[in-house]
Protein backbone atom coordinates (compact mmCIF):
# COMPACT_ATOMS: atom_id res chain seq x y z
CA UNK A 1 0.00 0.00 0.00
CA UNK A 2 2.58 2.44 0.89
CA UNK A 3 4.56 1.61 -2.51
CA UNK A 4 1.47 2.29 -4.05
CA UNK A 5 0.70 6.01 -2.06
CA UNK A 6 4.06 6.71 -2.84
CA UNK A 7 4.28 5.88 -6.88
CA UNK A 8 0.91 7.87 -7.13
CA UNK A 9 2.51 10.98 -5.60
CA UNK A 10 5.02 10.95 -7.87
CA UNK A 11 2.74 10.85 -11.26
CA UNK A 12 1.29 13.53 -9.84
CA UNK A 13 4.42 15.45 -8.73
CA UNK A 14 5.69 14.91 -12.61
CA UNK A 15 2.28 15.93 -13.64
CA UNK A 16 2.40 18.91 -12.05
CA UNK A 17 5.91 19.61 -13.18
CA UNK A 18 5.24 18.69 -16.77
CA UNK A 19 2.43 21.61 -16.74
CA UNK A 20 4.97 23.74 -14.89
CA UNK A 21 6.32 26.81 -17.96
CA UNK A 22 7.81 29.63 -17.67
CA UNK A 23 4.72 32.84 -17.48
CA UNK A 24 6.21 36.43 -18.39
CA UNK A 25 3.96 38.46 -15.99
CA UNK A 26 4.03 42.58 -17.76
CA UNK A 27 3.50 45.35 -15.53
CA UNK A 28 4.39 49.27 -15.22
CA UNK A 29 6.23 49.40 -12.15
CA UNK A 30 4.81 52.78 -11.52
CA UNK A 31 1.63 52.07 -9.53
CA UNK A 32 1.76 51.86 -6.38
CA UNK A 33 1.08 50.20 -4.24
CA UNK A 34 -0.06 47.56 -6.86
CA UNK A 35 3.51 47.50 -8.79
CA UNK A 36 6.12 49.73 -7.95
CA UNK A 37 9.93 49.68 -7.67
CA UNK A 38 12.07 50.32 -4.04
CA UNK A 39 15.25 50.12 -3.59
CA UNK A 40 15.67 48.15 -6.81
CA UNK A 41 12.94 45.64 -5.72
CA UNK A 42 9.85 44.84 -8.03
CA UNK A 43 7.41 44.43 -5.31
CA UNK A 44 3.35 45.51 -3.98
CA UNK A 45 -0.10 43.69 -4.11
CA UNK A 46 0.26 42.73 -7.82
CA UNK A 47 4.11 40.88 -7.32
CA UNK A 48 2.48 39.05 -4.30
CA UNK A 49 -0.47 38.01 -5.55
CA UNK A 50 1.52 36.63 -8.90
CA UNK A 51 3.59 34.87 -6.72
CA UNK A 52 0.83 33.33 -4.66
CA UNK A 53 -0.58 31.86 -8.03
CA UNK A 54 2.28 30.52 -8.95
CA UNK A 55 3.22 28.75 -6.01
CA UNK A 56 -0.76 27.22 -6.89
CA UNK A 57 0.06 26.38 -10.77
CA UNK A 58 4.01 25.55 -10.22
CA UNK A 59 4.80 27.72 -13.06
CA UNK A 60 7.90 29.99 -12.52
CA UNK A 61 7.47 33.55 -13.29
CA UNK A 62 9.65 36.46 -15.25
CA UNK A 63 8.12 39.95 -14.52
CA UNK A 64 8.70 42.52 -17.01
CA UNK A 65 8.25 46.26 -16.80
CA UNK A 66 7.33 48.67 -19.08
CA UNK A 67 5.49 51.57 -19.98
CA UNK A 68 1.72 51.14 -18.79
CA UNK A 69 0.80 52.02 -22.70
CA UNK A 70 3.11 49.34 -24.13
CA UNK A 71 1.52 46.53 -22.07
CA UNK A 72 -1.26 45.56 -24.19
CA UNK A 73 0.51 45.86 -27.19
CA UNK A 74 3.16 43.51 -25.90
CA UNK A 75 0.46 40.91 -24.55
CA UNK A 76 -0.92 40.75 -28.53
CA UNK A 77 2.57 40.60 -30.01
CA UNK A 78 3.35 37.82 -27.62
CA UNK A 79 6.11 39.42 -25.67
CA UNK A 80 4.40 38.83 -22.30
CA UNK A 81 2.33 36.09 -21.19
CA UNK A 82 -0.60 38.41 -19.07
CA UNK A 83 -0.75 41.52 -17.30
CA UNK A 84 -0.89 41.71 -13.92
CA UNK A 85 -1.18 46.10 -13.63
CA UNK A 86 -4.85 46.52 -12.62
CA UNK A 87 -6.12 45.39 -15.97
CA UNK A 88 -10.39 46.29 -16.04
CA UNK A 89 -12.44 44.45 -17.84
CA UNK A 90 -13.89 46.29 -20.48
CA UNK A 91 -16.15 44.82 -23.48
CA UNK A 92 -13.67 45.95 -25.94
CA UNK A 93 -11.17 43.72 -24.17
CA UNK A 94 -12.86 40.87 -23.65
CA UNK A 95 -13.39 40.79 -27.62
CA UNK A 96 -9.65 40.58 -27.85
CA UNK A 97 -8.53 38.46 -24.67
CA UNK A 98 -9.33 35.79 -22.48
CA UNK A 99 -9.61 36.93 -19.03
CA UNK A 100 -9.94 35.22 -15.63
CA UNK A 101 -12.03 35.83 -12.74
CA UNK A 102 -11.82 39.18 -11.06
CA UNK A 103 -9.36 39.67 -8.07
CA UNK A 104 -9.59 42.92 -7.20
CA UNK A 105 -13.08 45.00 -7.15
CA UNK A 106 -12.78 48.58 -6.77
CA UNK A 107 -13.80 52.05 -8.68
CA UNK A 108 -13.23 54.96 -9.99
CA UNK A 109 -12.43 58.01 -8.04
CA UNK A 110 -11.78 61.87 -8.86
CA UNK A 111 -8.68 63.38 -6.75
CA UNK A 112 -8.30 67.21 -6.77
CA UNK A 113 -5.43 69.30 -5.23
CA UNK A 114 -6.18 69.71 -1.52
CA UNK A 115 -8.53 72.93 -0.77
CA UNK A 116 -10.74 72.02 -3.56
CA UNK A 117 -12.60 69.10 -2.51
CA UNK A 118 -15.22 71.21 -1.73
CA UNK A 119 -15.51 72.46 -5.54
CA UNK A 120 -15.47 69.53 -7.38
CA UNK A 121 -17.29 66.71 -5.38
CA UNK A 122 -17.22 63.99 -7.79
CA UNK A 123 -17.80 63.33 -11.72
CA UNK A 124 -20.31 65.59 -12.00
CA UNK A 125 -18.11 68.38 -11.69
CA UNK A 126 -15.60 67.91 -13.92
CA UNK A 127 -17.83 69.98 -16.82
CA UNK A 128 -15.80 72.50 -18.25
CA UNK A 129 -11.98 71.29 -16.50
CA UNK A 130 -9.33 70.01 -17.23
CA UNK A 131 -8.37 65.92 -15.92
CA UNK A 132 -5.55 64.02 -15.98
CA UNK A 133 -5.81 59.99 -16.92
CA UNK A 134 -3.38 57.66 -17.19
CA UNK A 135 -2.52 57.17 -21.39
CA UNK A 136 -3.65 53.31 -22.29
CA UNK A 137 -6.03 53.13 -18.78
CA UNK A 138 -9.54 52.79 -19.01
CA UNK A 139 -10.50 56.15 -17.23
CA UNK A 140 -10.56 58.04 -20.26
CA UNK A 141 -13.12 55.50 -21.99
CA UNK A 142 -15.05 56.06 -18.41
CA UNK A 143 -14.63 59.64 -18.76
CA UNK A 144 -15.76 60.46 -22.30
CA UNK A 145 -19.41 57.91 -21.61
CA UNK A 146 -20.13 60.99 -19.71
CA UNK A 147 -23.09 62.61 -20.66
CA UNK A 148 -21.27 65.93 -20.59
CA UNK A 149 -17.90 64.58 -21.98
CA UNK A 150 -17.49 66.48 -24.82
CA UNK A 151 -17.07 69.85 -21.86
CA UNK A 152 -14.39 67.89 -20.21
CA UNK A 153 -10.90 68.87 -21.63
CA UNK A 154 -8.92 64.81 -21.02
CA UNK A 155 -5.09 65.25 -20.89
CA UNK A 156 -3.03 61.71 -20.88
CA UNK A 157 0.61 61.25 -19.11
CA UNK A 158 2.74 57.94 -18.60
CA UNK A 159 2.60 59.38 -15.03
CA UNK A 160 3.22 62.53 -12.93
CA UNK A 161 -1.04 62.61 -12.39
CA UNK A 162 -0.51 63.83 -8.66
CA UNK A 163 2.11 66.26 -9.43
CA UNK A 164 0.14 67.56 -12.29
CA UNK A 165 -2.79 68.20 -10.39
CA UNK A 166 -1.19 69.49 -6.90
CA UNK A 167 0.48 71.60 -9.09
CA UNK A 168 -2.33 73.33 -10.67
CA UNK A 169 -1.73 72.10 -13.92
CA UNK A 170 -4.69 70.09 -14.52
CA UNK A 171 -7.80 70.77 -12.41
CA UNK A 172 -8.55 66.54 -11.25
CA UNK A 173 -7.03 63.50 -11.79
CA UNK A 174 -8.60 60.22 -12.47
CA UNK A 175 -7.73 56.89 -11.08
CA UNK A 176 -9.16 53.88 -9.25
CA UNK A 177 -10.03 55.01 -5.65
CA UNK A 178 -8.07 52.39 -3.66
CA UNK A 179 -4.75 53.45 -5.73
CA UNK A 180 -5.64 57.13 -5.05
CA UNK A 181 -6.25 56.69 -1.18
CA UNK A 182 -3.14 54.98 -0.98
CA UNK A 183 -1.34 57.75 -3.33
CA UNK A 184 -2.63 60.47 -0.89
CA UNK A 185 -1.61 58.68 2.43
CA UNK A 186 1.82 58.27 1.33
CA UNK A 187 2.69 61.30 -0.63
CA UNK A 188 3.71 64.48 0.44
CA UNK A 189 1.61 66.47 -2.08
CA UNK A 190 -1.62 68.41 -1.34
CA UNK A 191 -3.91 66.03 -2.80
CA UNK A 192 -7.74 65.16 -1.70
CA UNK A 193 -10.56 62.52 -2.97
CA UNK A 194 -13.26 64.21 -4.46
CA UNK A 195 -16.37 62.52 -3.22
CA UNK A 196 -16.94 58.91 -3.60
CA UNK A 197 -16.04 56.57 -6.06
CA UNK A 198 -17.99 55.96 -8.95
CA UNK A 199 -18.13 53.16 -11.86
CA UNK A 200 -17.54 50.10 -10.51
CA UNK A 201 -14.53 48.36 -11.95
CA UNK A 202 -13.43 44.69 -11.98
CA UNK A 203 -9.52 43.69 -12.58
CA UNK A 204 -8.48 40.65 -13.46
CA UNK A 205 -5.27 38.78 -16.01
CA UNK A 206 -5.78 38.89 -19.35
CA UNK A 207 -4.66 36.35 -21.77
CA UNK A 208 -4.26 35.50 -25.32
CA UNK A 209 -7.74 34.40 -26.80
CA UNK A 210 -6.30 31.65 -27.80
CA UNK A 211 -5.76 27.95 -27.48
CA UNK A 212 -2.37 28.02 -25.21
CA UNK A 213 -3.24 31.43 -23.68
CA UNK A 214 -7.29 29.95 -22.43
CA UNK A 215 -4.93 26.85 -21.09
CA UNK A 216 -2.52 29.22 -18.96
CA UNK A 217 -5.73 31.44 -18.38
CA UNK A 218 -7.69 28.48 -16.80
CA UNK A 219 -4.70 27.40 -15.12
CA UNK A 220 -4.28 30.87 -13.32
CA UNK A 221 -7.82 31.44 -12.95
CA UNK A 222 -8.16 27.96 -10.78
CA UNK A 223 -5.32 28.98 -8.43
CA UNK A 224 -6.91 32.68 -7.94
CA UNK A 225 -10.42 30.37 -6.42
CA UNK A 226 -8.10 28.78 -4.65
CA UNK A 227 -6.37 31.59 -3.09
CA UNK A 228 -9.86 33.12 -2.43
CA UNK A 229 -11.14 30.13 -0.46
CA UNK A 230 -7.80 29.45 1.50
CA UNK A 231 -8.00 33.47 2.56
CA UNK A 232 -4.58 33.75 1.28
CA UNK A 233 -5.55 36.52 -1.46
CA UNK A 234 -7.39 38.40 1.44
CA UNK A 235 -3.99 38.03 3.60
CA UNK A 236 -2.52 39.61 0.50
CA UNK A 237 -5.06 42.54 0.17
CA UNK A 238 -4.86 43.15 4.15
CA UNK A 239 -1.00 43.01 4.25
CA UNK A 240 -1.10 46.33 1.29
CA UNK A 241 -4.35 47.98 1.75
CA UNK A 242 -5.23 47.20 5.83
CA UNK A 243 -8.74 45.64 4.11
CA UNK A 244 -10.20 43.47 1.65
CA UNK A 245 -10.11 44.61 -1.99
CA UNK A 246 -10.85 41.34 -3.50
CA UNK A 247 -14.38 40.77 -2.94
Amino acid sequence: MRKFILAAALAAASATSALADTVTVGMSGGYFPFTFVKQDKLQGFEVDFINAVAEETGDEIKFETMSFSGLVGALEAGRIDTIANQITITEERQAKFAFTQPYVIDGAQVVVKKGNESEITGPEDLKGRTVAVNLGSNFEQLLRELPYADEVDIKTYESNLAQETALGRVDAFVMDRVSAAQTIKESPLPLALAGERFSEIRNALPFRDDEEGRALRDRFDAAITTLKENGKLAEISQKWFGTDITK
